[in-house]
């Protein structure tokens, strides 16, 4: 089946017209994803420089040649400029117009502007270089889950190869630039088909990723707590269930910690709100950093704070415990100017069977939270439970847990 080359030429900018207007009002919809805004203007800059690439033998070279390819060139520059900004890096003026300025100033040379394979050389690697460039700057932002990054990294990667390949495979197919065949070329129409079809699924891809950053970052806003960063109750509550299932065949010791910052009421009303949201953020980042991968932590409260440890020990969870209040007091002895000597109170329980869930196991760590609060605060506290097994069949909340409370130890502060 042959391609009409011409007609190929105005579906694409058509299509890239479209698109771009599409981005563009997505955009309106949604103003603080500017990422979207960048890719739109791009869409707009290819139908251009596609219509002035169809006037060639028309108008001057200079025209349909030169700056064609320099506006080409520039609405690569804004893709690019388009995926540092979708992953919050700054644009860089400079290289959004080097491309279209270095192409401008090779083609004065006569060396470069009488040889087309040079030029073709040179338009494919500015292109090919900002197509991968931006294939980087959504490699780079791979941390955040989104499953639309790869298949575009994938297809931009492809992309900028393709235009790679187009001067040695262009060598090998008969046409010939001088005598108007431009439009005849065999590699000239698969490129147009190619862009066209790229054009479609990379604009499809990004707003994929723009829709998943979306709905991410909605269910991040009701799972995380504003202020510390962590998980808050429902998250935490959500996850810990979660986790002591997985680990409940085979039982494994787990730990619960329900951590409660000392005197906060005083320090609000003394310092201010302020000040107490900054004890919070310290507080949090100061076990956020003392935590494993694997545990979880989070807000169950206003100034109240549980984790859980599993696959530990008695000593790694009481040691961990006490680092902890051991930081925090040398940590929120000032924040930022002011005094404020802050300090927690820790409780832990410590299991070494699955017979609790993790309702019960909060239960017995606010109770050790308790006993460490009436012997003086800024201390850890700790019950260490062990069922007696029944092999009768009955609920393992029938079954009385052997709880002793374990005074961990206090240091001055």
């Amino acid at each position: 089946m042959n391609l009409d080359l011409n007609t190929l030429f105005q579906v694409t900018v058509y299509v890239e017209a479209i698109v771009g207007l599409l981005l563009l009002f997505v955009w309106v919809q949604n103003t603080s994803i500017t990422a979207v805004a960048w890719w739109g203007f791009a869409d707009l800059l290819r139908a251009g420089s596609i219509m002035l690439f169809g006037m060639y033998g028309s108008v001057p070279d200079l025209i349909s040649i030169d700056f064609a390819n320099a506006v080409l060139f520039t609405a690569f520059a804004l893709t690019w400029t388009g995926a540092r900004v979708f992953d919050h890096h700054p644009p860089q003026p400079v290289l959004l117009f080097g491309g279209a300025a270095l192409w401008l100033l090779l083609c004065r040379f006569p060396g470069i502007r009488d040889s087309w394979e040079v030029r073709v050389l040179i338009s494919s690697g500015i292109i090919a270089a900002y197509t991968w460039g931006t294939a980087y700057e959504f490699w780079r932002g791979r941390s955040e889950p989104l499953v639309s990054r790869w298949p575009a990294i994938f297809m931009l990667f492809a992309h900028g190869a393709l235009y790679l390949l187009r001067t040695p495979l262009g060598s090998m197919l008969p046409w010939s630039p001088t005598d108007n065949q431009v439009f005849d070329s065999v590699w000239m129409t698969v490129l147009s088909f190619e862009a066209l079809l790229f054009t479609i699924s990379i604009s499809f891809l990004l707003l994929a990723m723009a829709k998943e950053r979306a709905e991410y970052r909605h269910k991040t806003a009701a799972l995380v707590d504003p202020l510390t960063g962590v998980a808050n109750r429902r998250a935490f509550l959500q996850d810990a269930e979660a986790l002591l299932k997985r680990r409940a065949s085979p039982p494994s010791p787990v730990a619960v910690m329900v951590l409660d910052l000392d005197h906060f009421k005083s320090i609000n009303d003394r310092h201010g709100h302020a000040v107490g949201d900054r004890v919070l953020q310290v507080f949090a980042q100061v076990a956020v950093d003392r935590m494993r991968r694997m545990d979880l932590f989070g807000r169950i409260g206003g100034e109240e704070f549980a984790a859980l440890l599993v696959d530990t020990t008695r000593e790694r969870a009481i040691s961990l415990a006490q680092e902890i209040r051991a930081s925090f007091a040398a940590t929120g002895y000032m924040v930022g100017e002011t005094a404020v000597t802050a300090t927690v109170s820790i409780g832990v329980v410590i299991c070494y069977d699955a017979g609790l869930d993790l309702a019960a196991l909060l239960a017995h760590a606010d109770h050790a939270l308790y006993q460490a609060k009436d012997k003086g605060r800024n201390r850890v506290e700790t019950v260490s439970i062990e069922f007696i097994l029944d092999r009768g069949g009955r609920d393992p909340a029938d079954i009385l847990p052997i709880a002793t409370a374990e005074p961990a130890g206090r240091s001055a502060a």
